[in-house]
């Protein structure tokens, strides 16, 4: 097929775990995939299946701008945006400096509704798209020491439901993958953060319980079953508003779902004895 024929992608975050693994499949199922990320010098194997790197940075609007315009200038469309770009900030409320809280926000939110906003005059002139917003089982329930990061995931999750219902009259679909606990740098950041502003002090046993929770799970599953979702609502006429797979989503969302918040509090307690 003619890189000019071929569906156009265009995917943040691309430079490891979830991010990687949907550039890679989507180059497999035939889509011309530009992989954005800060750092190039990872994903060179990117290149090598045919994909098209391409630096950007989620909390730099000139970025995402000069990356949109390439796109167009290279590709005259974008079919498919996957907002993937994003990190866990751990850490008490109390200890997160807000400036640490803000930036989650922009770049787990504020930096994908831009990246959306540049995206989607295309796809309405095209009439159609699809725009993927990568989410978590943590955008519909909360754990502590992820206050920050559970916020930007419950903006994210809402941002969504408005979106997708304001888009749908231009042919645009949009979907909310929700992951549960998948083998990723992202345990190793959230840990990491939690110790650097928890690690001594008064929350300092919640953060030595949630270390060790995340050693405990090394044998998550890989990211081929978060990119089978993306691939499954590629492939349907009528996408779902929500898919989810992992490790625990299934029973965590339906605890969540079907337990009052005074029961779902004390499920969430008692893993961080």
């Amino acid at each position: 097929m003619d890189m000019k024929n071929k569906p156009v992608a265009l995917i943040t975050g691309a430079s490891s775990g979830m991010g990687k693994d949907f550039a890679l499949r989507l180059i497999a199922e035939g889509y011309t995939v530009y992989a954005a990320a800060r750092r190039l010098e990872r994903m060179q194997d990117i290149g090598e299946a045919g994909g098209l790197p391409l630096a950007m940075d989620v909390t730099d609007d000139a970025s995402m701008v000069n990356a949109v315009s390439r796109i167009l200038d290279e590709q005259g469309r974008i079919d498919v945006l996957i907002n993937n770009a994003g990190y866990g900030q751990y850490g008490a409320l109390e200890d997160v400096p807000v400036a640490e809280g803000r930036r989650q926000m922009e770049t787990n939110l504020i930096g994908l509704a831009r990246l959306t906003q540049l995206c989607l005059p295309t796809m309405r002139a095209q009439g159609r798209g699809r725009i993927f917003n990568i989410s978590s089982i943590g955008g519909k329930l909360a754990t502590p020491l992820g206050g920050w990061y559970h916020a930007s995931k419950f903006a994210l999750e809402g941002y969504s439901d408005a979106l997708r219902n304001e888009v749908r009259r231009f042919g645009i679909d949009v979907i909310v993958i929700e992951p549960g606990g998948i083998a990723s740098e992202w345990s190793g950041i959230a840990t990491d953060e939690a110790e650097k502003h928890s690690g001594a002090g008064a929350y300092a046993p919640m953060v030595k319980k949630f270390s060790t929770m995340q050693k405990d799970m090394r044998k998550l599953p890989g990211p081929r079953v978060i990119s089978d979702l993306i691939v499954k609502a590629l492939r349907s006429r009528r996408p779902r508003a929500r898919y989810h797979g992992g490790f625990l989503a299934s029973p965590m969302l339906f605890l969540r779902r079907h337990l009052s918040d005074r029961l779902f509090d004390l499920v969430i307690s008692s893993a961080f004895r």
